[in-house]
């Protein structure tokens, strides 16, 4: 199923090259969820609110990119 939806054969890859640059890109960008809130504190924005929205919409951009354009990059705000 997964095969036919991605075309890993004709990519090139593997479900399993591709799970680990998923977790790869995911650690490597995971640094946003702490950096933003902070930022956006300071200007009188709640943290746990610019956390979720950040969480949320970062994982919401990243799943219609992979889904939908079939293009394998992380997305954040």
């Amino acid at each position: 199923m997964l095969e036919s939806l991605f075309k890993f054969e004709e990519n090139g890859t593997k479900l399993k090259t591709e799970i680990l640059a998923g977790i790869t890109t995911f650690l490597a960008m995971s640094y946003i969820l702490g950096v933003n809130p902070s930022m956006l504190a300071e200007g009188g924005i709640p943290i746990s609110g610019v956390f979720f929205a950040t969480a949320i919409s970062s994982g919401i951009a990243c799943i219609i990119m992979g889904l939908i354009a079939k293009y394998p990059f992380g997305l954040a705000p």
